[in-house]
């Protein structure tokens, strides 16, 4: 499904409807540039799981974890140079905790992610550069 987010709080209120219909132990996988709003989803996926805490970019930690009823673990990949590095800091370990994982810039390690993960990916609109498309798939009910 393609949504068009006319501003920061669209982006991270459709963040919170898909939070809504995700498992514990869910992988929600985005693609899209920089700056094109992948943490302000990811600030709506930690309050809609009712997550404590300020949501700021894993870009330099790798990982950041916040506590809620599905605690969220939200992934930078950017700097990591393959699937391999996920499996280095326990990927396996945070998919068995039974929260969800959030993976920015997924397909640095495509092979490693479950083939149900739901895709996000993220882009500017052409006609309206604050505007964001966002194509969600693999989530039911949104």
């Amino acid at each position: 499904m393609e949504y068009i987010s006319h501003s920061v709080a669209e982006t991270e209120d459709l963040g919170a409807r898909l939070a809504a219909v995700l498992a514990p132990g869910a992988v929600v996988a985005y693609t899209g540039g920089l700056g094109m709003g992948k943490t302000a989803f990811t600030r709506g996926l930690a309050r809609g799981l009712g997550c404590r805490g300020r949501v700021t970019s894993p870009t330099f930690t790798i990982v950041n974890e916040y506590d809620g009823p599905t605690p969220l673990f939200h992934f930078d990949m950017y700097r990591l140079p393959d699937a391999d590095a996920l499996f280095d800091i326990g990927w396996e370990d945070y998919l068995d905790r039974g929260g969800v994982c959030a993976v920015e810039w997924s397909e640095q390690v495509a092979e490693a992610l479950p083939p149900e993960a739901v895709r996000v990916t993220i882009a500017r609109c052409p006609d309206h550069e604050d505007w964001r498309s966002i194509t969600i798939e693999g989530a039911d009910a949104l």
